[in-house]
Formats: structure tokens, sequence, C-alpha cells
């Protein structure tokens, strides 16, 4: 396989990933989650973005603020167990989420499964020669 430096630059894969890497920042610097939303926001529109690169910051909108339900929900039930429940299980959502982002980002795929989907990305289709 090949590795064409001008498509990755093109792509704009780089803002991508490096919102993913500020989401998982974000869990022990809250405002590099907020700086990894503005890129994303930012980013979604520009001009020759590949159709999977948009999905990508849908998924990571669509991170951010469902995370972000989660975490007030879950901080307003700590005086309960189930606040801790919904606290680790938003933890480990997140993590999921940004590792299958930035795994489909190096295959230039889109988002493989749905809002709870833990399966991994698949690798592109080859083309018929090994």
């Amino acid at each position: 396989m090949s590795y064409d430096k001008n498509l990755m630059q093109n792509t704009g894969t780089g803002y991508a990933k490096i919102t993913y890497i500020l989401y998982l920042v974000g869990l022990l610097f809250p405002i590099f989650a907020l700086i990894g939303l503005v890129i994303a926001w930012v980013k979604r529109n520009d001009d020759g973005n590949p159709a999977w690169l948009e999905q990508h910051y849908r998924f990571q909108f669509q991170t951010f603020w469902f995370g972000l339900i989660y975490l007030l929900i879950g901080f307003l039930l700590t005086a309960f167990m189930i606040g801790w429940l919904i606290l680790a299980w938003w933890l480990v959502w997140l993590i999921v989420r940004c590792i299958k982002g930035l795994i489909a980002i190096d295959n230039q795929t889109a988002i493989q499964g749905g809002f709870f989907s833990l399966a991994a990305p698949q690798a592109p289709a080859s083309s018929g020669d090994p």
C-alpha cells in the first residue's frame, strides 16, 4: 500500500485527529475538550472534505454534546450510586469513541456502527492486487 502525503494533507485529517486527542486530554483538563469542539465546528464545512471526514466531525459533535449530558446527569446523581455508574460509563464511552475515531481516520474510512456500537472500524477494501 502506498502512502500519499498530499492526500493526507488535502483531506484535512490532521484536524480531526487533533480533535479526538483533545477530547482525550480533556479528561484531565476540560478546556481542551472545548478547544476540540471549536476546531471541529470550524473545519466541518471546509471545501474538499470527503464525506467520510465530514462524518467524523458530526461524530465528534455527538461525542461532545452527548458526553456533556452524561457528565451532567452523572454529577447530579453522584449522591446516589447510579451517578458514579453513569460517570464510569461516560469515561469508557468517551475513550472508546475517540479510539474508534482515530482508527477510522488512519484507515480513511467513515465511522462504522451506531451510537453505542463498540465495533472497531474496518480497513478499506483492497483493489484486488496483493
